[in-house]
This record gives C-alpha cells, structure tokens and sequence, in this order.
C-alpha cells in the first residue's frame, strides 16, 4: 500500500528525535553534520508537510510544541526500526563480502588463479572464495546470471552484456608428442597446420575460439575438422603425450610438460597466436569488495609477469 505523501522523511523524523534529545537545534544539526540553517529548513519542511508547529523555539533552546510531542512519540519506533532495517541490510552486506563467487575459464582457473590466491588472502583474510571452472562461454553466462561476481575469460571478444579488463597476455602453441614426427621437423607451414586434423578443445573454449580466428585470419575459409574434441585441458594434454595427435594450448598450460620434455614445441612458419586474458563483470558494474581486490590482485600480477 503506497504511503501517504504527508508521511515525514526518515532523516527529518531522526532530526527532530535529536532536537529534543539534545535541547537545541544547533547541537542537533552538528551531530548530524548539517548546518543550522539546513536544519530549520528541514523543520519547517517537516512543519508545513504535518500542518502544525513541531518545535517551539526559546532562548534555552528549542522544544517540542504539544503536536511535536506526539510526533516525537510516534516517530521514536519507526526510527528504532529503521535502525534495524539498517543494521540488518549492513549484516547482510558483510555476509555477501565474506564470500566470492569467481567464474574463470580452464587455462585461468589451472595456471594463474593458484597465484592470485596468496595475495587475495592477504588483502581479504575473512573472505571465502568459491572458484566455477569451465570454458570461457559458460562463464561469461554465469557472470551474467548473477552467480559469479567476477569472471576470467581467454575468447578474444568480450561476451555480450559484460565489460572487460586485460589481466595477464599468453600464446597458443603447437604441441607434439615426442615420438611425431613433427617433434623432428624444424617448422610447418601455415597450410601444414590447416590441413592437419587436431585435438581441440570444445566449441566455446577460449582457446579454441581464439586458435580458429588466428588460423582463419591466414587461411580464408578454413574450417576445422578435429581428430578429437575434448572440454578438459588435462585429458587434451594427456592425449598428446600419448600420440594421439598434436593439440593447441595455451603456453601457461604445457609450461611443465615442455620443460620436462614429454611434450615438443612445434614451430608454425607466420602463425603468432598472442591473446589477451580478461577479468569480465556486468555493465556498469565495475568490480567492488573482494571482487574488485581479487581483480587488482590479478592485474598487478599481469603486470609482472613477463610477456610470451
């Protein structure tokens, strides 16, 4: 039921409560850090809103009129309880800020959120964090949704209805078994890799969407035709390693296997595949609380981190 537009506002309620509390206009303007002058308006306001004089001015002070008593009387509960209702929505605030739901696609969650961690927990020690891993698709639907306050994504586009700001910069690379025969081959053609079935990530990865511009951009109408499509990065590596085919990774994703030697580098003759990682949140919503510290976080670690 709507209220009333004779119904006094909140603030000039609480304004009056403390005229009569503190015994002066003056006093009561200064512990609401007002000015005087702001302070009678706001009376007068309150007088021409109700009909009667509420407060009767002397020179000890001021004081409620007969009509300002009742009121005052009537106005003490429903401040109290919006008091309450405050403290109340700042409990709930402190709930929703001592927890961080973070959506992040596979490469981010794998290799570059463990290294966020450490410092978010030092500037954020009472916050819980929840981390949904998938593919860059998938989180930028559950950052719409609601249910992530902050998302990672690899797609070289940021998906619709979400802003975006660059985190950390990676490759794609061509990955071999040891034991194919393009672990022994000095570098491929552009054409070689065309026309070479591969494993890939699913339909929607970052990874995968940013592999097929790259390809696309020096090979007009190419198309994939995968050897395997596989939606975990670990499984895609593993079946690598095992000679299945060759894959394209991100370079943070086959960092150890490269150094330990159960993976080969392949050089692609013209083919950089460089992109962008992105913090993504709602529009016009900019990343606030633990989200918007985990984002900082992430972003001076980028910054850091030298280039590939």
């Amino acid at each position: 039921m709507p209220l009333s537009p004779r119904t006094p506002d909140l603030t000039v309620l609480d304004l009056l409560l403390s005229v009569v509390e503190l015994g002066s206009l003056g006093r009561a303007a200064e512990a609401h850090g007002i000015s005087q002058p702001s302070a009678s308006s706001r009376i007068r306001h309150l007088e021409k809103l109700v009909g009667v004089p509420v407060l009767e001015r002397t020179t000890r002070g001021s004081r409620p009129t007969a009509a300002g008593a009742l009121i005052v009387q009537w106005a003490r509960p429903v401040v109290d309880e919006a008091q309450r209702l405050d403290d109340g929505i700042a409990a709930l605030r402190g709930r929703r800020d001592c927890r961080l739901n973070v959506a992040a696609s596979q490469t981010v969650a794998e290799y570059l959120f463990p290294q966020w961690l450490p410092a978010l927990r030092g500037e954020a020690p009472e916050t819980t964090v929840a981390l949904e891993a998938g593919n860059s698709a998938k989180v930028g639907e559950s950052v719409l949704a609601g249910r992530a306050a902050i998302g990672f994504v690899e797609s070289p586009r940021t998906p619709k209805g979400l802003e975006s700001g660059t985190v950390a910069r990676d490759r794609l690379v061509v990955v071999v078994s040891p034991r194919h025969t393009w672990a022994r081959r000095s570098a491929l053609t552009v054409d070689e890799l065309a026309g070479t079935a591969l494993i890939l990530r699913e339909t929607g990865s970052g990874t995968r969407t940013a592999f097929e511009r790259a390809l696309t951009a020096l090979v007009p109408g190419w198309q994939p035709v995968p050897l395997l499509e596989l939606s975990s990065t670990t499984a895609l590596k593993n079946a690598t390693v095992n000679g299945v085919g060759p894959a394209v990774l991100s370079s943070l994703a086959v960092r150890g296997e490269l150094a330990a030697g159960t993976l080969k580098s392949v050089t692609v003759t013209g083919f950089d595949a460089r992109r962008s990682l992105r913090a993504v949140w709602p529009k016009g919503q900019r990343p606030t609380g633990p989200a918007g510290t985990l984002y900082a976080v992430a972003h001076r670690a980028g910054a850091l981190r030298p280039r590939p």
